[in-house]
């Protein structure tokens, strides 16, 4: 259980591609330090100069539920800041990875979830690959900032005001899923992109990475960040309790 990479022996048909793998079972929610876990095992693999391409991926039933809820609930506002901290630092080592970073999706990919794909520079996902943000059902908010890198505004704000998710097909229809393949051939699918990638000369990969973040048209770690001043409102203001607390009955 947590977060493991695997580099290929140079030579191999996988050489310059680090595999970043979750696996906080049951439904890979992970706790705060997990998240850090993920930002450091991410951006080690990044600062690698054998590394030229990063997979993320996740073992079990989906690629990532968000947040460990139980974590917040009666954890007080240290808890929430604890989240909210560990989630920006992952969500920004995914987006700062010196090297293209491609997510191989799974089942749901929820909260959190959203914010590291949202942040990766590829995307490709099983038929089974389901994307939202349920953050209004839970007491939260949080990573439209990424949501909207994945579908249109309109379609973004719907999706968030009602906790509703998208398919890996319409993602795909909307150009931010690169492919969709059946689950059996997703690491695969994954892993033939990344060498495409990890075939580029690897300095000029850098540099290709920190050119297409600085023309970026959104600040994604200032966007995040604004976001999470209502995360603290709604803490603050005790609605996100009373929201969790009635989560927490309907057994969510």
């Amino acid at each position: 259980m947590g977060v493991s990479t695997s580099s290929p022996e140079k030579g191999s048909e996988e050489a310059g591609i680090a595999v970043v793998t979750v696996d906080f079972p049951p439904v890979n929610a992970l706790p705060v330090d997990g998240w850090f876990a993920l930002a450091d095992a991410v951006r080690a693999a990044g600062r690698d100069p054998e590394i030229r391409c990063v997979v993320l991926t996740a073992e079990g039933r989906g690629f990532n539920a968000g947040v460990d809820i139980k974590e917040l609930q009666g954890g007080g506002h240290s808890a929430l800041i604890g989240v909210n901290r560990a989630c920006a630092e992952a969500f920004a080592a995914v987006y700062d990875c010196e090297v293209p970073v491609v997510a191989a999706v799974h089942g749901f990919c929820l909260g959190g979830g959203i914010g590291l794909v949202g942040n990766a520079d590829a995307i490709v996902a099983s038929e089974d690959a389901t994307f939202g943000l349920p953050e209004l059902d839970r007491g939260a908010l949080g990573a439209a900032t990424h949501l909207a890198r994945l579908v249109p505004q309109h379609l973004m704000r719907a999706l968030y005001y009602t906790s509703r998710t998208a398919t890996a097909a319409e993602l795909h229809a909307h150009g931010s899923v690169w492919r969709v393949v059946p689950r059996e051939e997703l690491r695969a699918a994954a892993l033939e992109l990344a060498r495409e990638i990890a075939a580029k000369d690897g300095q000029l990969l850098r540099l290709a990475k920190a050119a297409i973040n600085g023309i970026d048209p959104v600040d994604v770690r200032r966007s995040y960040r604004f976001e999470q001043g209502f995360t603290f409102e709604a803490g603050l203001s005790g609605v996100a309790d009373r929201v969790r607390d009635t989560f927490g009955r309907d057994g969510g």
